[in-house]
C-alpha cells in the first residue's frame, strides 16, 4: 500500500480516501485489543478478584526464588554445590510429602486458618536456614531447617480454588481464569530466579532468602485477609487417597509427572549446553524465553473459546508439546544460538495450554471440597517429575560429549512419555461405560 501511494501521480484522485481509511483502521486497533482482552476484563470485574490476585502474586513470586537463593547462599558460604543441591533436594522431597496434607487441612478448615500458620512455620524454616548458614552451623542443621519450609501452602492452588468457587457456573470464564493463573506461574518462575540471583550477588548472599521470606509472609497475610472470596470449607470426608477419586486422578498425575520431567531436564540440559560452548551466562536468557513463550501462549489460550471435550483438548495439547520439544534438539544440532533461542520460545508455547487444560481436568474430577488437595497432588507430581528430569538431564550432560545436542532428547523423550500416558488414559476412559 505504501509503495503504491509513493508511485502514483500526485494528482490522481481515486486513492485519496485511503488515508482516512488507514486512520480509521489505526483508531480501531485499540478497540480490537480491548476485544481480545475482554475475557480477562470480565473475570476481574468480579468483586474481590483483583485484591486476592495481587496479594497472591506477591506470595507466589518467592516460589521461583527460594531454591536459587538457597543454592547461591549455601554454595557461597560452604563452597559446595553438592551440599547446596542436597539441601534443596531434601526440601523438595519434604514438600512432596507435606504439601498434600497441608492442602487437605486448607480444604477442611479454610484458607485463612491454615495458610497463615503454615506460612509462618515455613518462613521460620527459611530464616533458620539463613542463620545456620550465616553463623557456620553444622551441615545437618541446614537439612533440618530447609525441611521445615515444606509447610509452604500451594498459593497458586488456593488462587485457582477461589476462581473455581466464584466462577463455578461459568465454565468459559473459569477457563480464562485458569489460563491467567498459568501465565502468572510462568512469570513468577521467570522473574523469581533473576531477582534471587541479583539480590544474592549484588547485595549479600542471604538477601534472596530474606527477601523471599518477607514477600511470602506479607503476600499470604494479605491474601488471607480477603475473606469474601474465600471458598467455603469442606465437610469432613475421606481424603483423595481413599476410594474412587484417586483412581480418576492417577492417569493425570502420571502425565503431570512426565511433564515435570520435561521442565526439569530442559533447564539442566540448556545450562550444560551453553556452559560447554562458553556461554553459560546466556542460559538464563534462553530459559526466560521458554517461560515467556509459555506465558504468552497461556494468555492467548485464555481468550479462545474451548473447543471439544477437555479430554480431547488435553491430548491435543500434549501432542503439540511432544512435537515442539524436538525443536531444541534440531536447533542445537544446527549450532546456532539464535536458532536455539527461537526453538525454546516455540517449545514453551505448548506447555501453558497443556497445564491449563490439565488443571481444568483436575478441577472437574475431584469433589469441590477437595480442590486444594487435588491441585496440590498435581503440583507434587510436577515437582517429583522436575527432580527426576533434572537428574536425567544432569546424567546426559555429564556422560555425553561436551556440547552434544543429544542432551535435548531427554526432554523430548519425557514429552513423548507424557503423551503416551495421556493417550492411554484417554483410551481407557473412553472404553468405560457411561
Amino acid at each position: 500500500m505504501i509503495l503504491f501511494l509513493a508511485a502514483r501521480p500526485v494528482t490522481a484522485p481515486p486513492v485519496r480516501p485511503a488515508a482516512p481509511s488507514a486512520r480509521r483502521r489505526r483508531r480501531r486497533s485499540p478497540a480490537a485489543l480491548r476485544h481480545v482482552l475482554a475475557p480477562y476484563g470480565r473475570i476481574f470485574a468480579v468483586p474481590g478478584t483483583r485484591a486476592f490476585t495481587a496479594a497472591n502474586l506477591l506470595a507466589r513470586l518467592p516460589m521461583g526464588m527460594f531454591s536459587v537463593s538457597a543454592i547461591l547462599m549455601i554454595a557461597g558460604s560452604r563452597g559446595s554445590y553438592a551440599l547446596a543441591g542436597a539441601v534443596t533436594a531434601t526440601g523438595l522431597a519434604a514438600t512432596a510429602v507435606a504439601g498434600p496434607w497441608t492442602a487437605r487441612l486448607v480444604d477442611r478448615y479454610g484458607q485463612a486458618r491454615v495458610a497463615v500458620p503454615a506460612t509462618a512455620l515455613a518462613v521460620l524454616g527459611s530464616l533458620t536456614l539463613l542463620l545456620c548458614v550465616r553463623f557456620g552451623a553444622p551441615s545437618w542443621t541446614l537439612f533440618a531447617a530447609y525441611a521445615c519450609t515444606a509447610t509452604t501452602p500451594n498459593t497458586g492452588g488456593m488462587a485457582r480454588a477461589r476462581w473455581a468457587h466464584l466462577l463455578r457456573d461459568d465454565p468459559r470464564a473459569l477457563h480464562t481464569a485458569n489460563s491467567f493463573e498459568q501465565a502468572a506461574d510462568e512469570v513468577c518462575f521467570m522473574l523469581g530466579p533473576v531477582l534471587a540471583a541479583f539480590l544474592c550477588t549484588g547485595l549479600f548472599p542471604e538477601a534472596g532468602t530474606l527477601t523471599g521470606a518477607v514477600l511470602l509472609l506479607t503476600g499470604v497475610l494479605l491474601f488471607a485477609a480477603q475473606r469474601r472470596t474465600e471458598p467455603p470449607v469442606a465437610p469432613a470426608s475421606a481424603p483423595l487417597g481413599a476410594g474412587q477419586p484417586v483412581t480418576a486422578l492417577l492417569p493425570l498425575l502420571l502425565t503431570f509427572l512426565a511433564t515435570g520431567a520435561v521442565f526439569g531436564s530442559l533447564e539442566v540440559v540448556t545450562i550444560g549446553f551453553t556452559d560447554a560452548h562458553g556461554q553459560r551466562a546466556a542460559a538464563g536468557a534462553l530459559l526466560a524465553l521458554q517461560a515467556a513463550g509459555s506465558c504468552a501462549a497461556g494468555l492467548l489460550y485464555g481468550v479462545l473459546r474451548p473447543a471439544g471435550p477437555a479430554d480431547h483438548r488435553f491430548v491435543r495439547c500434549i501432542t503439540a508439546m511432544a512435537a515442539l520439544m524436538w525443536l531444541p534438539f534440531a536447533a542445537a544440532g544446527a549450532g546456532g544460538g539464535a536458532l536455539l533461542a527461537a526453538a525454546l520460545l516455540l517449545a514453551g508455547m505448548a506447555t501453558a495450554p497443556t497445564m491449563v487444560t490439565g488443571m481444568g481436568l483436575i478441577q472437574s474430577r475431584v469433589p469441590a471440597g477437595r480442590l486444594n488437595e487435588g491441585m496440590t497432588l498435581a503440583v507434587t507430581a510436577l515437582l517429583t517429575g522436575i527432580a527426576a528430569g533434572s537428574a536425567g538431564g544432569g546424567w546426559a550432560v555429564q556422560h555425553l560429549p561436551a556440547g552434544n545436542p543429544a542432551g535435548y532428547t531427554v526432554p523430548a523423550a519425557a514429552a513423548a512419555l507424557a503423551l503416551t500416558a495421556a493417550v492411554t488414559a484417554h483410551a481407557v476412559r473412553a472404553r468405560r461405560p457411561a
